[in-house]
Parts: structure tokens; sequence; C-alpha cells
């Protein structure tokens, strides 16, 4: 039985499905698999893929960008539900084996709701719910060889598995401290286990910038007919007609350029990466993690200081030679921590370079000159904000006059950088503000090695920090 006619089943999914707001989301099922369409429903399939011919064969890999609120979960769940229960896999398992149907997304929390409407569709359906032989609050698993379960966006942890399907949630806003490209680097290590099985690979996200691998996606399968990935765009309202218009309207009342990401499905113009990974790269010396102090070199460091809830305290030391700003050394304790314990250990480090001084950003008042007063340490507040210090760095690496250090969590940070044109025609260089992304040590570090290289605050506070 395929998918439309288990939609159409009152003994099936006709019950959780029914009505016309799901009209749109059974045409999009109809080209997943290449089943046979209506005029009407060519012409809604037309208008959300950009393509002239109707699909003649499944496809194995798909992108759905969507508007909130579309119902991209509850398909999602669908599409899992269907893969695990009704096409069979066991010629193609080796015996123990169990086939996966893996829910990915942001975090652990996010993926989870998509695996609620999994459970709940298995239990609302009598002829599925025997299947259930074992579940947790995080994986079903089926007498049929297949389970179903939660991961996150880690190209470590999805490797080694023998995939039905690969269901990626919001892919557009994955973020990750083990890697610079979470979104490329997890589907790359998806694909040879969907290969075993012959399973689907599918992005569903709101749009954000035009970077990552659904904007990827967009641009190079988006309208064209001979495309193997197939790219379906479509406004929450196009896709969920029972969302009031009012909600949308209000949206974009309150936030333009953000609504026409969240509801109208857009790529957003006023956000770019603020470098290339590339440009990065040509800076980068694989295989240094760390250089020791060297008598003859004038350090200079610089915190990114922190109360020990939420965010790190971070701390880099870096120095000059000939006009080449070199980043010697990345400290970074993660939160939860004791503020006066860290600045101690900072401390320390600091001492090892030959310095009494330190700069940082204005954090938390006076709270980081007496902590680090008490330890014997100079702290200077400098007048750049984050911002500015990251606009000043760019040229210096784009012009190669900067040497980092091979540190994993530094790449990613630095690769997911934004610079965001406000309202008013001004940009700003932040992180992202979703998905718990950071910039603690890309803060420490840039900030060090433009006191190397002597552009903050006109060089006044590099002679003040020179030893």
């Amino acid at each position: 039985m395929n998918l439309r006619d288990a939609l159409a089943d009152p003994d099936l999914f006709h019950g959780m499905f029914a009505g016309p707001s799901w009209d749109t989301w059974r045409v999009f099922i109809s080209a997943l698999f290449g089943l046979r369409m209506t005029p009407a429903e060519l012409g809604t399939y037309w208008h959300h893929t950009g393509r002239t011919a109707p699909p003649t064969v499944p496809f194995q890999e798909a992108a759905l960008i969507c508007g909130r609120r579309a119902g991209k979960s509850r398909t999602l769940a669908l599409l899992g539900v269907y893969l695990a229960t009704f096409v069979d896999y066991r010629d193609r398992l080796a015996p123990g084996e169990l086939g996966t149907v893996a829910i990915i997304a942001a975090d652990r929390v996010q993926a989870r709701g998509i695996f609620r409407y999994v459970t709940g569709m298995m239990r609302g359906v009598p002829l599925l719910a025997p299947l259930i032989e074992a579940e947790t609050a995080e994986s079903v698993t089926l007498s049929n060889g297949i389970i179903i379960t939660v991961a996150t966006n880690s190209y470590r942890l999805v490797r080694g598995t023998s995939l039905v399907a690969a269901l990626c949630d919001e892919v557009a806003f994955w973020r990750s401290d083990e890697s610079a490209n979470p979104d490329f680097d997890t589907l790359a290590a998806l694909r040879p286990g969907l290969a075993n099985l012959g399973g689907l690979l599918l992005m569903a996200s709101s749009p954000y910038a035009q970077r990552g691998a659904l904007y990827q996606a967009f641009r190079d399968h988006y309208g064209r007919d001979d495309a193997p990935v197939l790219v379906w765009r479509g406004t929450s309202r196009e896709m969920n007609p029972s969302l009031p218009q009012s909600v949308v309207d209000a949206a974009v009342v309150a936030d333009p350029a953000n609504a026409s990401s969240e509801y109208l499905a857009q790529f957003r113009t006023d956000i770019a990466a603020w470098i290339e990974r590339r440009h990065l790269e040509a800076v980068t010396f694989p295989g240094r993690f760390e250089l020791p102090h060297m008598h003859g070199h004038r350090y200079v460091a610089f915190c990114d200081p922190s109360g020990g809830v939420s965010d790190s305290m971070t701390l880099a030391v870096s120095h000059l030679e000939g006009d080449v700003a070199i980043l010697d050394c990345i400290r970074a304790r993660r939160a939860p921590f004791n503020p006066d314990d860290v600045v101690s250990e900072f401390a320390d480090v600091l001492a090892s370079y030959g310095l009494r001084t330190v700069a940082g950003d204005r954090y938390g008042g006076t709270w980081p000159a007496t902590a680090f007063g008490n330890a014997g340490i100079t702290y200077t507040a400098s007048e750049r904000d984050k911002s500015t210090i990251y606009k000043e760095a760019l040229p210096l690496i784009m012009r190669g006059r900067v040497e980092l250090l091979d540190h994993t969590i530094l790449m990613a940070e630095l690769c997911s950088l934004e610079r965001r044109v406000g309202r008013g025609g001004r940009d700003s260089v932040d992180h992202p503000a979703h998905g718990g992304a950071h910039d603690d040590v890309a803060n420490a570090a840039c900030g060090a090695v433009l006191l190397a290289a002597g552009r903050v605050d006109g060089g006044a506070l590099w002679a003040a920090l020179a030893p």
C-alpha cells in the first residue's frame, strides 16, 4: 500500500490527516514517492517545486523548505512510521541487524517532539500498535526488525547504522562545537548508511541565511526537472491553511526580515557568513595546538569573562612576528564553574607567558578587574565591542596576517559568525541567536590577535599591555 492510499484508509491514517488543511501535504507525498497526481495537484506540484515535468519514480533525497507551523514535524513523523511499518527490508538486513529510522534535530528535546508524534501514531492505529516490542523515551523497537530513534546532529554518532530513513528537522539551524559545518558533515555521514537499504534522506526546515546544506539544495536543485533531489518550498499558510493570517501579519509588522523567513519561506538577505571556512583554513596550522613561551617575544592576552552560569570563560594569548599576529594559546572553561577559580587558573597561564596584564570586554562591571587584581593581574577593558573586534580581525585574516591554532571549537565558532544588516543599514557581527550558539573562544582569539597586531584602540592598549 502506498502512503496516499494509507492516508485515505479509515483504518490507518485518515483520521489523523483528514480535511483540506492537509491537501498540499498529500501532493508533496505524491511527488516524493513518484505517485500519480490529478491535474489540479500537478499545478500545486509545479508551484512548490518550480518543476514542469511530474516525477515518475520515488526520490531518495528531498528538502522541505517551509515556514513555521506548516506541519513539517507531523509529516516527518508520518513518513517515519510509514517507512518503518509498510516497507519490508528483511531481504536487505543481515541476521540480527536492525534497520533504523533516525529522527535528527538540533538537540534531543526538539527531536523528541517528532518522536512523540511517531509513538502517538503507532498507538493510535490498532493495526500498527501490535508491532511495538519495546519503547523508551527516545526509541521504539518494532517486531519487524526496525527501530525508530532520536539522534542529534553529530556526524560521529550517526555513523555505522543501516538507515531506513534519516528525518532531519530544522537543519538550517544546526550548530555544533565539534564541527564548523555540522549540517554538511552530518548529512555526509548519513548517506552511506542510507545506501545500504535505499533509505530516504529528508531535510525539513524553515529557511535562514543563504548558506548551509538547505540553501545549497535549494540553489542546486529547485526548479530543475532533472535534479535528483526534490526541493519543495511553501509558506506557512500554503502548507497549513488553518494557521490564522493574523499570526503572519503580526509577525511581518514586528520584524519583516524575520517573518519573511519564518512564515514566508524566504532565505534571508540581511544575514551573511562573516567568513568562509577556506579562508580560515588558509591561516590555520594543522597539528599546532599550542605554542610555549619563547624569550624575545612580546605577548599580549585577551579574556572573555563569564559568571560561570551559561557561557564559557575564555583566554587567548598572542604575539607578533614581523607583521603576522600568531595565536599561541587558548583556554576555555565551560559553565558551570566558580569564576574565581578560573581567574586563578588563567592568572597562572598569563604568568607562564610573562604577562601581568590582560585585556577583555566590559562584562560584569568592575568584577573582572577586581578578580584579576586579586590574582596579581591588571585587567584592562577594551573600548572595542566584540562586533568591532570581528570586523577589524577580518582583513588581517584575509591578508594572511594571522596564524591560528588548530582548535576545533575556535574553527566552529568563527565559521558560525554572522554579519547582520540592521534596519538602519548598520551592520554587526555576532554568533547566531538560535541553536545554543556561542562565540566565547572566537572573541578571545580575535581580541588577542588584534592586540598583537596593534590595531585595537589605536595601539594604545597594546602599549599598555606590553610587558
